[in-house]
């Protein structure tokens, strides 16, 4: 199935270490506290994602890793950054920044001609990967300063010279395994190889996030290490979890990851439950909301049902891997929603724009950030699909929210093309039901290009359920509870023209015909767009065909009564397709 997308941007090299540069700048100024840390950390992944950027666009040029000016002075300049959020997080957010003085002349070397290829790195975006993790796992690792550190890029590039800095090891290599993601190859130049492996008889630490489905990112690695003679009883991994690899690894990398060492400090043990009351998220979330003491109650992968449902037999479905972290924070008779939304800023974008959905009444107020986490106001309500609201005051209640996205959010960035929705429509519609019907879709929509003058990319929601919505307690008013992550979030839909909205919620709130044409009607009058038949006719089994692909990725992982309710939910987008996409 295909759901999931990389979200790359172009960037100019130049423009972005001028970024950096006033980053850096700015955080020396800055008085220490814990702002100035997430400062720091800001600056440490743009860094490490022009880092990056570079050395994929030498590998291109070349063919494999090779050594180079660049990588050497980024990777240089990462182990300084690490070190400063090292030495800022030990401290307790405390004491003076400084970078060596060289530290602008290795962000000079980063430079490039053409443009560059940044990649977004997933964990810190979606998973709650937090650097310190890495600092702290390589304190705890017995490890010397003799360890080669080798980081996977994209994320690796980064989280490698964290180990290197904590470790105190000359600055970190990175490879990029290439090839089928079940079977991943590194190709390394001669030089670059005999840099690496120039003391076999040394340790060497690889370090990447996940595993995900095959682990064989980090098994790649490990087998080019073996196959250049470094004994298996050298290799250290450095994950971001302490799972194994997904159901499609290969066997002689499962075996050697239980075999070998993984050294890992969880997102929970780092600040959860640390024992320095500043590394604490509750003590950071109590500071931004006014309060000395607070209960906490994890609502993590789909946990946050059995608060607001009573009975489990009406619990909607839960893609529970892919949910970010998220709690309930009572105190002095109050409640908030504290939710993960993203380092590099992402959170403190996310807040904005949730300030205005807020102003005009469609979803919680937001009380602030803290160090990746958004906080707004918990309210007591009944989910929407069990709260007796009418159909009318429903339909009316959507138009005006699709509405206002559609006028006040335009898109920052745009999303997955037309042409690549209708590839995934039908990859996905062929897979779960028959080519035949795949074929009929074609037919159906016709060809995407028709489209794409008359389409205008805004901030939509992308998560239309009915169980994204209450009805409060106080006041009788729907609200929107996640409204902020979803057009962000680690698949390939984006933000995209306000008619995938619109056809989610006729999906999801199974809008009759005339229904729908009054939901049609208002976000139109709201927003002047186009929302003819033709756009929803081809936005509906794009629609269904993601739906499909993306709760038979959530089926894969589960089983017993979860199961059950992803598989209901499945065949309900399936049964839509017939009359739609019939012969």
């Amino acid at each position: 199935m295909l759901v999931y997308g990389d979200v790359e941007h172009i960037e100019n090299a130049a423009a972005v270490r001028a970024s950096i540069s006033k980053m850096m700048m700015a955080c020396i100024d800055m008085q220490p506290s814990r702002q100035r840390h997430e400062a720091l950390v800001r600056a440490f992944i743009l860094t490490g994602e022009l880092v990056q950027g570079l050395a994929d666009q030498e590998f291109g040029r070349k063919g494999a890793d090779d050594m180079s000016v660049s990588q050497d002075a980024g990777a240089k300049l990462l182990r300084m950054q690490a070190r400063a959020i090292m030495r800022s997080w030990r401290n307790g957010f405390a004491g003076s920044l400084s970078f060596p003085e060289d530290w602008r002349a290795k962000l000079d070397c980063l430079a490039s001609a053409d443009p560059v290829r940044t990649k977004r790195a997933e964990g810190y975006a979606f998973y709650a990967v937090y650097p310190e993790s890495y600092i702290e796992s390589a304190s705890i690792s017995n490890l010397t300063p003799k360890t080669v550190v080798i980081g996977i890029r994209s994320i690796g590039t980064g989280l490698a010279a964290l180990v290197s800095a904590a470790l105190g090891a000359e600055p970190a290599y990175s490879l990029r395994p290439t090839g089928h993601p079940f079977e991943r190859r590194v190709r390394v130049a001669p030089a670059l190889s005999k840099r690496i492996l120039a003391d076999p008889e040394t340790d060497f630490a690889i370090v990447d996030e996940g595993p995900g489905l095959s682990g064989s990112s980090f098994g790649c690695v490990a087998d080019w290490l073996q196959e250049n003679g470094v004994a298996s009883g050298r290799l250290h991994f450095f994950p971001s979890h302490t799972g194994e690899p997904g159901p499609h690894a290969s066997e002689p990398h499962r075996t050697r990851w239980r075999d070998r060492p993984r050294h890992v400090v969880s997102f929970d043990d780092l600040v959860l439950k640390p024992q320095d009351p500043k590394h604490r998220l509750q003590t950071w979330a109590a500071d931004v909301v006014g309060v000395a003491r607070s209960s906490w109650r994890d609502l993590s992968g789909g946990a946050w049902r059995g608060v607001r449902y009573r009975d489990p037999s009406h619990w909607p479905p839960s893609y529970m891997q892919m949910e970010k972290r998220k709690f309930l924070m009572e105190a002095e008779g109050r409640a908030w929603h504290v939710k993960f939304a993203g380092l590099c800023g992402s959170d403190v974008d996310k807040a904005r724009r949730g300030s205005l959905l807020s102003e005009a009444g469609f979803i919680p107020k937001i009380a602030g950030t803290c160090y990746g986490f958004l906080i707004d106001e918990w309210l007591d309500g009944t989910p929407l699909d069990h709260s007796g609201v009418s159909r009318r005051d429903i339909v009316d209640h959507l138009g005006r929210y699709l509405g206002f996205r559609a006028r006040h959010l335009p898109a920052r960035s745009g999303g997955a093309s037309i042409q690549k929705l209708y590839e995934m429509a039908t990859h996905n519609i062929a897979e779960a039901a028959g080519s035949d019907t795949a074929e009929n879709l074609r037919c159906l929509t016709g060809t995407p290009g028709r489209l794409a003058g008359r389409l205008r990319p805004v901030d939509t929601d992308n998560r239309l359920h009915p169980w994204e919505w209450l009805t409060t307690t106080a006041g009788r008013r729907i609200v929107k509870t996640d409204a902020l992550d979803h057009n962000a979030a680690h698949d390939l839909i984006g933000c995209q023209d306000i008619a995938w909205d619109v056809v989610g919620a006729c999906v999801e709130f199974e809008l009759s015909s005339k229904e729908r044409d009054r939901l049609v009607d208002l976000v139109g009058r709201e927003a002047d767009c186009d929302l003819s038949d033709d756009v929803l006719r081809f936005f509906e089994p794009c629609y269904l065909g993601f739906q499909i692909g993306l709760w038979s990725q959530a089926r894969a992982s589960v089983d017993g009564a979860e199961a059950e309710r992803i598989e209901n939910t499945i065949k309900r987008y399936l049964d839509r397709l017939p009359p739609m996409i019939g012969p």
